[in-house]
């Protein structure tokens, strides 16, 4: 993500950010409402936010336990491969693999974290061999997750 000056946000813009995080189907004269403008002014806020990458994509969240994918899998990565051509391949194997929801890259003892979501050990297992004929890996590490004690895509909203 590149160095971008962040746009200042208000009060309004915090609490408009908060409620689309909570609902981001509702029809605009709703939110405008709960935010304490008209319709047109809480539609120009939404398009500046939109505009300046605060608000990327409007989705709909799924329950994966519904969908039948109950099981996360927390994965480290370390590596003996500190190179650019093999990154771009093990982001490249990942990006392959929708069961990984998500990747980063860390400091300290474990080179990469992967979030891992699939419908029990065998699924994982399929993954992971999936994983291995695309890139070569030095030491792999799983996590299963016992309980989802807190899951939220929302994030804290800060007046700036």
């Amino acid at each position: 993500m590149e160095n971008s000056p962040k746009p200042a946000l208000d009060r309004i813009d915090a609490r408009i950010l908060a409620a689309l995080q909570k609902d981001a189907g509702q029809a605009i004269a709703d939110l405008a409402d709960s935010v304490g403008l008209s319709a047109n002014a809480c539609w120009r806020r939404v398009k500046r936010l939109e505009e300046a990458g605060i608000i990327r994509a409007r989705v709909a969240l799924l329950d994966p336990d519904r969908i039948g994918l109950g099981v996360t899998v927390f994965v480290s990565v370390r590596t003996n491969e500190h190179n650019d051509a093999w990154l771009k391949q093990f982001a490249a194997a990942v990006e392959k693999i929708p069961e990984v929801v998500e990747l980063y890259r860390m400091s300290g003892d474990i080179d990469y974290l992967m979030k891992i979501v699939v419908a029990d050990i065998a699924h994982y297992d399929r993954v992971y061999k999936r994983l291995i004929k695309l890139v070569k890996l030095t030491d792999v590490s799983s996590s299963f997750a016992m309980e989802r004690m807190k899951s939220t895509t929302a994030l804290p909203v800060l007046e700036q």
